[in-house]
């Protein structure tokens, strides 16, 4: 199978303007120069983190989703990333899955951050996604969730390759996102990226960025740092067959699950 190249871009985003958003963040992906296959953005990439919802949201055929859509046509590229949407009464934290000929995947935000009063406005969702793209099956998360490795948990029956987690990560927590980013990698034993965000938000709160990509072992091949920038980086398919071969701690993992099951159903549009 071929390598997969993928994008993702750190920023700063502007409270609650998704025009201004898609403008910042159409300029760091147009720092791309070369073809890549995948690129990731951050959690509520439209608006910042708001529990603003009412106000806020769009439906599925919205123009974010039109600006996605024509961005992965163009770039012949998945494009992903999370934005509120509203979708039969209900709101949503959604990360978005866009192929270039136009049809999309999703999926809801799991767990959902109640110190900021996340499950008070939004539905949590209870299907995780495994995309497969180019050869590649990839695990689409968002934020909060990398502090549940079970949600996560990958398996040696049917595995994923690439983890991702979308964020907007303060920076009085950058440690536990450090930290917890390598865990996910090496227990997986896959390809992960963690995509968080720069400045200060509407809510007066800073983030640090730390955007990185580690490989199956948990070794950084990018740490971003915190300024805004975008990272484009091709992931070696023969590398990680190799690792998994000489270490395949995947076929010991054990057989029970915490909670519901994971399932590997997706929604389709």
């Amino acid at each position: 199978m071929s390598d997969l190249t993928v994008s993702f871009v750190q920023s700063s985003l502007q409270w609650h303007d998704p025009a201004a958003n898609w403008a910042e963040l159409g300029h760091h992906i147009e720092e791309i120069s070369i073809p890549t296959d995948l690129i990731v953005l951050p959690e509520m990439f439209t608006t910042g983190f708001s529990m603003d919802a009412a106000r806020l949201a769009e439906p599925m055929d919205g123009p974010t989703v039109a600006w996605m859509k024509q961005l992965a046509a163009t770039r012949d590229a998945v494009v992903t990333g999370s934005i509120i949407i509203r979708d039969q009464d209900q709101y949503y934290n959604r990360l978005l899955w866009v192929r270039p000929d136009g049809t999309l995947s999703y999926y809801n935000k799991r767990h959902l951050f109640g110190v900021a009063g996340e499950k008070e406005v939004y539905t949590g969702g209870t299907e995780r996604l495994i995309e497969e793209w180019r050869g590649w099956r990839v695990c689409p998360l968002v934020c909060y969730d990398l502090r549940f490795p079970v949600w996560s948990r990958n398996s040696a029956t049917a595995p994923y390759d690439l983890l991702l987690y979308v964020a907007n990560w303060p920076a009085s927590r950058r440690t536990a996102w450090i930290t917890l980013l390598r865990a996910r990698a090496i227990e997986n034993l896959a390809y992960t990226i963690g995509v968080n965000v720069v400045g200060i938000d509407g809510n007066s709160l800073a983030y640090a960025g730390d955007s990185a990509l580690l490989d199956m072992r948990g070794e950084y091949l990018v740490e971003v740092g915190n300024h805004e920038t975008s990272i484009t980086r091709t992931l070696r398919r023969a590398d990680l067959e190799a690792f998994r071969e000489r270490f395949p701690a995947l076929n010991d993992g054990d057989t029970f699950y915490l909670g519901e099951p994971v399932s590997a159903l997706t929604h389709q549009e």
